[in-house]
């Protein structure tokens, strides 16, 4: 067994550390089995990982991992660690006199040790005492000691234990921190509550420690806490708000491998409605959060419609000036958009592509800030420019030469905790919130924002819902618009189009299910090439070909399927476009990280978030350079991706975080646009082919769109309903709740 890597040595102190025991600090290195840290013993190095208590005074072993961080340099990365307990006199004494022991001076301590020996902590633990054989040491002193040796002794036996049922050490820290002293009394008695009591803490973690723990798998702890997971992997999985009995009754048996009769599935089920975790209503299961959430979003849109509308005075005067400055005529829908987002406190803007979207964006923000004779400064303290992904704020910000940002950085999201610094506590101030893209958001997400809003607020909403909707539960944009309770514009004149355009009209065709034979002709923005699915891999390749020969930047150009999987699947098409777009040559360094090459020069997409570095899921960069082990500061293989101009560096811990991205999915393409989009289109996508998957896919194409594939395989994604509809009820709860007092206020205003 191969032998972990280690420094052992003593903590100097912490750089930074949080509440959930996460630390960066400085180790000073007495000895090590790591060959490049070899240089630092008797040197200092940071270090990073989870920790309960770290004394200066004591003696560490850490283990784990030597990195290359990007901006501090070299780190060692501790999954786990131990703590030496002095073992000579001098150590023994040095460790009683420390700040741990409050009171206990060095003479003190020498005397302790002289008494009690080299196993004087040993002696104390065992026998308390022991300690008044030390002549003039106090009884309240002695219990002191004793009371410190304790606790100090107990944390690190607790975490021990902890760490070997399975828990990892964040995990462990987590659940001692929570319980302290009743941590293992409370795992031994219900591991299941730690779900409950600790967000971090997953059922499928607690679940695997269980079956160590020889719990048996009908228990009933166990089959509430399946339940729950059930119902969230379903509403998460499916975007469902609610859940019916029969399928959480038939996931949960699916998941727990047991026969559980149904009389007491649904007897378990009412105790979590009685517990409120789950919401019952008529036969509608809501997680509570979930419900909540829908409770919150319509209080708040209550209280904005209830707010009294006012036209700002001069308004027509400066649009028809915004209008001359501009060399824009806005038509009617248009000017109706922008003057009602500046009258009303709650209003939704939607079209499809091209149709003017964020033209208005910039008007209104023009408008507003002429209205109010405000300063960038003061502009900046009242408008927020918000959107769900990094490069739809990006897209928004180039539109209106104004800053935009994502929902989560707004709201001061913090990952380590999944907390938002603004929230209903502390809310944020701005006056006048415009959002883009709203249809990727989710009903969680935007209740969190409704939170972190006061009501002094003009809220507007911009979007197409014909895209595909959000990947977490609801379907916003859809139920505010078809609940009409909300002053909605739609706009559908198109303006990114000339005679021989056709991407926006083919757009509306699609979007209405009206699609003409017209598809076929080749336009100067647009061209469908026919060929049989069993010839799209060799087409798209020569197609490909054509384009990298006549010029055009590759980092322009995004090919998008809907599958991952087959011979079509985006995964075997990205090895088949690597060698077209960026075929191997002697000059560009290569690194195979398990199936897949990366070379220099390649294009990749991120796939989870790493807000540290400025890089969202869904951000495409290109790899620049890559760095081997044998040459590199870090010891080990190196790649280094540009994200329009933010360089970051990749170790091989984080390789999986990114893939190829030549071609994506349509789902990661929301939120962006593209120069060029090449879609093939097969009958082996049936199962993913439906109508807002292939709108979304087609809008992404900003100058050229070509399509290649069967036709009838086309007509039938674009008359093709999605296959699972979201069950949302929320557009009957807006309708019930809202609509006969948003008929009442439509009209007023001052």
């Amino acid at each position: 067994m191969e032998e972990k890597k280690y420094i052992k040595g003593n903590f100097r102190r912490a750089i930074f550390s949080s509440d959930k025991g996460y630390v960066i600090g400085i180790f000073k290195v007495k000895e090590t089995n790591v060959e490049v840290l070899k240089e630092y013993t008797g040197k200092t190095i940071t270090f990073t990982g989870y920790f309960h208590d770290l004394n200066e005074d004591d003696t560490y072993f850490f283990y784990g991992e030597e990195l290359e961080h990007p901006k501090y340099g070299l780190q060692f990365q501790v999954s786990e660690y131990e703590r030496i307990k002095p073992e000579d006199k001098d150590g023994i004494v040095e460790f009683l006199a420390s700040d741990l022991f409050k009171g206990i001076g060095e003479k003190l301590a020498i005397k302790i040790v002289e008494v009690l020996g080299e196993d004087t902590l040993e002696r104390i633990l065992e026998d308390p005492n022991s300690l008044m054989l030390v002549p003039k040491l106090s009884s309240k002193k002695a219990k002191q000691i004793y009371d410190t040796l304790t606790k100090y002794e107990e944390s690190h036996k607790t975490i021990v234990y902890l760490t070997e049922l399975g828990f990892s050490m964040k995990d462990a820290l987590l659940v001692y921190n929570k319980y302290k002293s009743n941590a293992i009394g409370m795992v031994e008695h219900n591991v299941y509550l730690l779900i409950d009591d600790i967000e971090e803490i997953t059922f499928l973690k607690v679940d695997s420690i269980a079956r160590e723990m020889h719990i048996e798998e009908d228990n009933e702890s166990r089959v509430k806490a399946c339940i729950l997971y059930t119902m969230k992997e379903l509403t998460y999985k499916n975007g469902d708000t609610y859940l019916t009995l029969e399928e959480i009754y038939d996931m949960t048996l699916r998941f727990l491998k047991v026969d559980l009769s149904e009389d007491l599935f649904r007897e378990y089920l009412n105790e979590l409605v009685v517990e409120e975790k789950v919401v019952n209503e008529e036969e509608r299961y809501y997680l509570e959060e979930v419900f909540e959430s829908e409770k919150q979003i319509l209080n708040k849109i209550k209280i904005l419609l209830q707010k009294r509308k006012e036209k700002p005075k001069k308004l027509d005067e400066l649009l028809e000036a915004l209008e001359k400055n501009s060399g824009i005529s806005y038509n009617d829908k248009q000017k109706e958009a922008i003057e009602k987002a500046l009258t009303n406190n709650l209003l939704i803007i939607t079209g499809g592509p091209g149709t003017g979207k964020t033209t208005i964006i910039k008007a209104i923000v023009d408008l507003y800030q002429r209205l109010h004779n405000l300063n960038t400064e003061e502009l900046t303290r009242e408008l927020a420019l918000l959107a769900p992904t990094g490069r739809a704020s990006k897209r928004m910000s180039e539109a209106t030469q104004f800053t935009a940002t994502t929902i989560h950085r707004f709201l001061k999201w913090n990952k380590e905790n999944n907390r938002f610094g603004i929230d209903e506590y502390n809310k944020d101030n701005s006056k006048l919130i415009i959002i883009d893209e709203v249809s990727m958001i989710d009903l969680p997400l935007f209740d969190h924002l409704l939170r972190g809003l006061t009501d002094n607020i003009k809220l507007i909403l911009v979007g197409d819902y014909n895209q595909l909707p959000s990947v977490g539960p609801g379907q916003l944009l859809k139920d505010f618009i078809e609940s009409e309770v909300i002053d909605t514009v739609h706009l559908d004149l198109l303006y990114r189009q000339d005679e021989n355009s056709y991407i926006t009209t083919l757009a509306g065709e699609i979007r209405d299910d009206n699609l003409s034979e017209n598809f076929r002709e080749t336009r100067s923005d647009y061209t469908f090439l026919e060929c049989n699915n069993y010839s799209i891999r060799e087409n798209l390749k020569k197609l490909s070909k054509q384009i990298v020969d006549k010029g055009y930047d590759y980092k322009r150009v995004q090919v998008m399927a809907p599958m991952y999987a087959g011979v079509n699947g985006i995964d075997n098409l990205n090895k088949e476009l690597q060698d077209v777009f960026n075929p191997p040559d002697e000059s560009k360094r290569e690194l195979k990280v398990g199936d897949i090459i990366f070379r220099e020069n390649d294009k990749v997409l991120q796939l989870v978030n790493m807000p540290d570095e400025n890089i969202f899921n869904g951000d495409i960069g290109i790899i620049t350079r890559i760095m081997f082990a044998n040459t590199s500061k870090s010891g080990k293989n190196e790649i280094y991706v540009d994200y329009d101009g933010n360089l970051v560096k990749y170790i091989p811990k984080d390789f999986n975080k990114m893939k190829h991205g030549f071609i994506i999915s349509i789902h990661k393409s929301q939120g962006s646009e593209f120069e060029i989009v090449v879609m093939p289109v097969s009958s082996s996508y049936k199962r993913m082919l439906y109508r807002k998957l292939i709108y979304t896919g087609i809008t992404r194409a900003k100058r050229k769109l070509i399509l290649l594939g069967e036709s009838d395989a086309f007509s039938y994604s674009v008359h093709h309903e999605e296959e699972k509809m979201r069950k949302t009820d929320f557009c009957s709860k807006l309708k019930k709740e809202l609509y006969i007092f948003a008929k009442n206020e439509e009209n007023k205003i001052v």
